[in-house]
């Protein structure tokens, strides 16, 4: 068959990859100069870096089995993460159970009550019955209302914004889940993976498996426009028309109301339900470090961003020349004043907070910064979702949607962009 794929992100790749191995002619459209969707990478000091803060879990066995697939096994590095927690002025590990014993925001017996919950969340199998309980209710009434407040509110707000009190049971359950298949000994320290050079050299492998089983790779091609008639579907890109038997598009609920307008309104209507949070990740080269911590979440509401990723405390900043490597998170609707600010204007409203981190931090240790911004970065997950998915074949004859609103209770990463890929691609095929 001859099959267009809309979108050169890791699901979109995946797709693609697998579709040519058996034979299928298949060419992909990106609208970027360059793939990998937010997995894609810039330069920093020679060495590539992710515009987006990226690692895998041990547990992520499709990213895994793709990776050794593409012969590159041998440059994935497991490393012990450090994570931490920002809570009333100060620093908290947060990666073993001994760091929550210790976590002195909570009281005593809130400590033990919230590791009870954690183990019991790791361990419980059926998502569905979680499925119509928000997060905020369920947790505040088994973790108890001062664990919720000072732990689980914060990556709430931090991902949802406004929709925070709404987000479904089911999602906060995928996120213990994936931890704990991430620790090395049952409760031991956490392993995260990252691959050497990046995670560039995993885009550029299935790159090059697409075009050496016979497809084709256009960059700088944004869709304007999907026509299904005749027993084909045509792709409008440039003023060129392009036709397949059949086409799968990786892009965002929002992205392909625009480029289908023929969508059934059924259809379409499900589409217009999926709301999106944007993230802006500013991205600091900088000739000192902010902490010791890798993965450091923010507790604090009054703090302009909700993460900061030192991306050199999991990996040497030897890598690098020596220049340290932080990204800072926040999530925040396409109508707040922070979503169209510029790098400059991020970091100077970010200073204070920066200072309350360490007390020390001065403007002169940022030698460099970059901002990027992603509008479809995490689907809102709300109660009932699995019951509003589109489903992956839409109404219109030989079209295919597969993008991250789709994946759940699972959130959205690279093993599940992978495997979203290989789950439409075998549909397709079939």
């Amino acid at each position: 068959m001859e099959i267009g794929v809309i979108g050169g992100g890791l699901a979109g790749l995946t797709a693609a990859y697998e579709l040519a191995k058996k034979g299928h002619q298949v060419l992909v459209f990106e609208r970027q100069p360059y793939l990998g969707g937010q997995a894609s990478t810039f330069e920093v000091e020679g060495t590539l870096l992710e515009r987006y803060y990226h690692h895998i879990f041990t547990g992520d066995g499709d990213m895994m089995g793709l990776i050794e697939e593409l012969g590159l096994g041998e440059r994935m590095q497991w490393l012990a993460s450090k994570v931490g927690f920002f809570q009333e002025g100060q620093i908290y590990d947060f990666v073993t159970p001994i760091d929550l014993l210790r976590f002195e925001p909570l009281s005593f017996p809130q400590r033990i009550r919230a590791g009870l919950v954690t183990l019991y969340l790791q361990r419980f199998g059926d998502w569905r019955t979680l499925e119509d309980l928000t997060a905020q209710e369920w947790m505040r009434r088994y973790a108890g209302e001062q664990a919720y407040e000072v732990i689980f509110s914060p990556l709430l707000r931090a991902k949802f914004g406004e929709y925070a009190d709404q987000v479904t049971m089911a999602w906060l359950w995928s996120k213990f889940k994936d931890r704990v298949g991430s620790r090395s000994r049952g409760l031991a320290r956490e392993l995260l993976g990252y691959m050497d050079g990046s995670f560039q050299h995993f885009v550029d492998a299935l790159a090059e498996g697409i075009t050496s089983a016979g497809g084709e790779i256009l960059t700088d091609a944004p869709v304007e426009r999907i026509i299904v008639e005749g027993g084909r579907v045509r792709v409008v890109q440039a003023g060129d028309t392009w036709s397949f038997d059949k086409v799968i598009a990786t892009v965002p609920s929002f992205v392909f109301l625009d480029i289908v307008p023929s969508l059934p309104q059924e259809y379409a209507d499900q589409l217009r339900q999926v709301h999106y949070q944007t993230s802006l990740c500013l991205v600091l080269k900088m000739s000192r470090s902010l902490s010791h911590i890798y993965w450091l979440n923010i507790s604090d509401p009054s703090f302009p961003f909700v993460g900061a990723i030192e991306h050199t405390n999991l990996i040497p900043p030897e890598q690098y020349n020596g220049k340290r490597i932080l990204y800072l998170t926040q999530y925040v609707s396409r109508t707040d004043p922070l979503y169209s600010a510029s790098a400059e204007e991020l970091l100077i409203h970010y200073l204070p907070s920066l200072r309350k981190i360490n007390p020390t931090f001065a403007v002169d240790w940022v030698e460099d910064s970059w901002l990027y911004r992603e509008d479809a970065a995490q689907p809102v997950i709300t109660c009932g979702y699995s019951r509003r998915i589109p489903s992956h074949e839409t109404p219109l004859e030989g079209l295919y949607l597969a993008n991250t609103a789709q994946i759940y209770p699972q959130d959205r990463g690279m093993n599940y962009s992978v495997r979203l890929g290989r789950v439409i691609s075998d549909l397709v095929d079939k």
